[in-house]
């Protein structure tokens, strides 16, 4: 599975912690693996678990980040969808050394672009972009 598939199934499994409780998630990704469209070879469930993990561990501190920055936004009035792409990629770019910043925003726009609304796309960059402004 490449990168952006990969990416993209991190994303459909972090959007069950908006509809489950946390106790709940353990057996979520149980069924998430046995139950997706698409085979998901054992190296690759590793991955994406494995990441949807590392961001869920560090979920309180991503949303801070993310209502400090996002001005007249704040993490619960943000669709769901949109606010998932917007964890992960927020993620990406301060926790995940292997991912450029660049990289993190233009996936995560794609991903707005399958997932989203027609707004997503432009919200998500306007969002994100505000991770990588310079201080002057």
């Amino acid at each position: 599975m490449n990168r952006r598939s990969l990416r993209e199934q991190v994303f459909k499994l972090l959007f069950r912690v908006e509809f489950n409780l946390k106790e709940e998630m353990e057996e979520q990704c149980r069924l998430f693996l046995e139950h997706e469209d698409i085979e998901i070879e054992e190296q690759d469930a590793e991955y994406i678990v494995g990441k949807y993990t590392a961001i869920h561990e560090k979920l309180e501190e991503i949303d801070s980040m993310i209502n400090e920055k996002a001005k007249g936004w704040s993490t619960d009035r943000m669709g769901k969808v949109d606010l998932t792409i917007i964890r992960l990629a927020v993620y990406e770019m301060k926790f995940d050394d292997t991912i450029p910043e660049g990289v993190a925003i233009n996936e995560a726009v794609e991903l707005a672009k399958k997932f989203g609304q027609d707004e997503s796309a432009g919200f998500i960059n306007g969002v994100l972009a505000k991770f990588v402004e310079k201080a002057e």
